[in-house]
């Protein structure tokens, strides 16, 4: 069950000017499930993306970046579900090649212009018949209108469509913003199974756009973590369609700031839905590392509270035993940590104090915080200034019934 996860209504998703999307049921895996989605870019769009940093990088991934590494503008997206395509070699990476060539055949492109993505099962051969033979219907469904559709067409084990849409006002002039994310298990990306497609109207430079992708992905999308596991297949794409009047061509542009801020908080949001609705969750958790000394022994210590199963049972299991937090702090590799320094909050109620627990700590307090679906965990090293943030989810029954049937 997803975690106040929001799905907007129609009227308060907004169509991206310049990028169209179609979505049909192609049977890749399963029968009767949209699975297959394409996005059109329209001329003078500018991508950028960030993958996985798993060595068994999927085939879509590869191609992926032979194909943004080129001087050909990128003008479509290929999205399909059911099947990663991931260690599958020589004859993945020709499936991968012919999806893109049978797109730009449809839309008059060669086809170093299509980037083509999959999740799904790994290790098996991708049908890439049935995509070629479902593209045709995809692209005649093609429409400004179907961001919510997309959000649906890309999900696997996603119990609910992830999608954020907003407007904002950069310089006297507005933008939109508008992304879909699927994602619920083997969720730590790392670059970056989970994929982020995130679109704006502004106008930005293709070169800047590739410098912005990254410090994007690592406020958002490389500070989540459900399990641990970084798939062979996390992708994030950012398109800038050039259709709205504000134009950055550099960092050094006083209205830049403002524009990477926006696309950083739409991105965070996007990236804690899937979060939200991580494969069984019950709780959706914020680890908060503060007076760190580097960025490095920052997210060390909030991923390794995040990543242990027992924290993240007892966070389940609304079980204030909190010592288990205090451990994965200790085994975080901060070899010259001292735990007379550390300190540990649950919202607003002092755990643990200067390495020991708080003398004024009752564990109903705790058991109060822990029972709430949305829980803010702060951690003080006492070392320096660095804050980090991390979220995640607590591990209940439900995620090993998920992933012990996946493939059934």
């Amino acid at each position: 069950m997803a975690v106040n996860l929001h799905i907007p209504a129609p009227e308060q998703v907004f169509p991206v000017n310049g990028i169209d999307i179609g979505v049909t049921e192609a049977g890749i895996r399963k029968a009767g499930r949209r699975d297959l989605t394409v996005f059109r870019l329209a001329e003078g769009t500018h991508v950028a993306g960030v993958f996985t940093r798993n060595r068994f990088r999927a085939a879509p991934v590869q191609v992926c970046e032979e194909h943004l590494a080129q001087s050909l503008p990128i003008r479509a997206m290929v999205i399909n579900t059911g099947n990663a395509n991931a260690g599958t070699g020589e004859p993945g990476l020709a499936a991968a090649r012919a999806t893109c060539a049978a797109a730009a055949g449809l839309l008059q492109l060669d086809p170093r212009q299509v980037l083509p993505f999959s999740t799904g099962v790994i290790l098996e051969p991708l049908p890439v018949e049935r995509i070629e033979a479902g593209l045709p219907a995809a692209v005649q469904a093609l429409g400004a209108d179907n961001w919510i559709e997309a959000a649906h067409g890309i999900m696997t084990t996603d119990t609910l469509p992830k999608i954020v849409s907003c407007k904002a006002v950069i310089g006297g002039h507005e933008i939109t913003i508008t992304g879909v994310s699927k994602g619920a298990g083997m969720i730590r990306p790392n670059m970056a199974t989970m994929l982020g497609f995130m679109a704006t109207d502004a106008t930005i430079d293709q070169g800047l756009l590739r410098r912005m992708a990254g410090p994007v992905a690592d406020v958002s999308f490389n500070r989540i973590t459900v399990d641990g596991d970084t798939s062979t297949n996390d992708s994030f794409i950012i398109a800038a369609t050039g259709r709205a009047a504000l134009r950055i061509e550099s960092e050094s542009d006083p209205l830049y700031p403002e524009l990477l801020a926006t696309l950083k908080a739409a991105a965070t949001q996007l990236a804690q839905l899937i979060v939200r609705d991580a494969e069984g969750a019950t709780k959706f958790i914020a680890i908060t590392v503060e007076n760190a000394g580097t960025q490095e022994e920052a997210l060390k210590v909030a991923y390794s509270v995040a990543h242990s199963p027992l924290v993240k049972t007892a966070f389940y299991a609304s079980d204030p035993n909190l010592g288990r937090i205090l451990a994965a702090i200790g085994y975080a590799g901060i070899d010259d940590l001292d735990v007379g320094r550390v300190n540990l909050w649950l919202d607003d109620v002092w755990v643990a104090r200067d390495g020991g627990r708080n003398p004024d700590y009752q564990e109903e307090d705790g058991q109060r915080v822990m029972k709430q679906p949305e829980i803010a965990v702060r951690i003080s090293l006492g070392r320096g200034d660095v804050r980090e943030t991390v979220y995640t989810c607590d591990f209940s029954h439900e995620y090993v019934s998920i992933n012990a049937d996946y493939r059934s």
